[in-house]
């Protein structure tokens, strides 16, 4: 019986990334991920480095460290990652003051200049003019998610890891043996470990919930439609500068025993976003809905035309084009910080996960987080841990 010193559930860019920092260090780790293809949020996100988005002393030192993380993760990983700089492109809907989003957006280190109806259709020729007020534009990092991730799991594979695909079972079975020894049970095997990380993103609530461990991560089903390679170019990556999202996040989260019933907590929404990889495929989205059943079925004919109905209105060359819709889990907490850290009176089960931007967070914090379980003091890692103490 092979006894690792770490599992790491879940093979998004969360664990993915975490796997192998922890792997860099030196400890034998177990990668456990349910499908070889993945369908998870990693797979269908935007790929999008707000960078300069930080709120606080905290996040901006974090943005500034992705920024340097990036720079050398393609030699590090040996794997082109996709990462570039691109324009962002907030629309300001038609009928709204633009002062509103300016002033919204005013509290971030670098807060978006703010762009004319004309400025704006000069820099992203595809939108549509009459749809929109004006547009708050930024320089915005990116990078192709699967590639990023497949390239950290490769390199972990390298240092020495392993990957196991294999679905871990509901309710997720934490197994005790001899010295401490920990196993997770899946639909084929039991895997034994000193440790384990959850790192799967919006089924982490479900998993721990369902072994009687209370935590405070929640989820979205978020819906993208996917666009094979197309001639046409999309310019820059275009979203709405008043994301509903957030508030649907923020209004869900109020009372956390709703979470335990199954149901619709609030109304969906529908934010109109696109951007394209250098491959010339697409990804439009999304859509957004608070169902507390990770496995409830949707209707995709019905959200796919309301995908394309409020594409077609902001980007009209976009909204017909062909392709397929897609839906995956999204977590998120309710204070917008991520949960890091051993879970308290939980022997050896730690947390990574709740990202609400993983691809600017999760690169510099998997360092840190492993470098801390490995003993390093690390000052971020601390204060996050005290604030994801008072989540669970």
């Amino acid at each position: 019986m092979k006894v690792y010193d770490w599992i790491v559930v879940g093979a998004g860019i969360t664990g993915a990334a975490l796997a192998y920092e922890l792997a860099k260090i030196g400890f034998s780790v177990l990668l456990l991920e349910q499908n070889k293809t993945p369908e998870n949020a990693t797979r269908y996100s935007y790929g999008g480095i707000a960078y300069w988005s930080g709120t606080t002393p905290i996040a901006h030192q974090l943005c500034q460290e992705a920024i340097a993380r990036y720079q050398i993760l393609t030699q590090e990983l040996d794997a082109d990652i996709q990462f570039r700089e691109l324009d962002l492109l907030l629309t300001i809907a038609n009928g709204t003051d633009p002062q509103v989003a300016v002033a919204s957006y005013s509290h971030l280190t670098t807060p978006p200049q703010l762009l004319s109806i004309q400025e704006a259709c000069d820099l992203e020729p595809l939108l549509n003019k009459n749809a929109i007020s004006g547009a708050l534009t930024i320089k915005h990092g990116h990078v192709h998610p699967e590639k990023i991730t497949q390239a950290y799991i490769q390199s972990f594979l390298r240092l020495g890891g392993e990957i196991q695909f294999n679905q871990v079972l509901e309710p997720i079975q934490i197994i005790p043996g001899e010295k401490s020894f920990r196993g997770v049970k899946t639909t084929t095997s039991t895997f034994y470990s000193d440790k384990i990380v959850i790192c799967a993103g919006g089924m982490s609530r479900k998993f721990l919930k369902s072994a009687g461990i209370p935590i405070k991560i929640y989820f979205s089903h978020a819906e993208i439609i996917e666009i094979p390679s197309v001639d046409l170019r999309l310019r820059t990556l275009v979203t709405s500068a008043n994301l509903q999202r957030l508030q649907l996040e923020t209004a869900s989260t109020q009372v956390d025993q709703l979470w335990d019933q199954f149901g619709e907590l609030v109304p969906p929404i529908l934010d109109v976003g696109a951007v394209q990889f250098l491959d010339g495929s697409l990804r439009l989205g999304q859509i957004s809905r608070i169902l507390t059943d990770p496995h409830t079925q949707i209707n995709p004919a019905e959200s796919e035309k309301w995908l394309r109905t409020s594409i077609t209105h902001i980007l009209p060359a976009l909204g017909n084009l062909r392709g397929n819709w897609h839906h995956c889990l999204v977590a998120f907490t309710s204070d917008k910080l991520p949960l890091i850290g051993a879970i308290p009176k939980v022997e050896n089960i730690h947390i990574f996960s709740g990202f609400s931007s993983p691809f600017v967070f999760v690169p510099p914090l998997a360092e840190r987080f492993a470098k801390s379980l490995s003993g390093q003091e690390d000052d971020i890692i601390n204060k996050l841990v005290i604030a994801s103490s008072s989540l669970v």
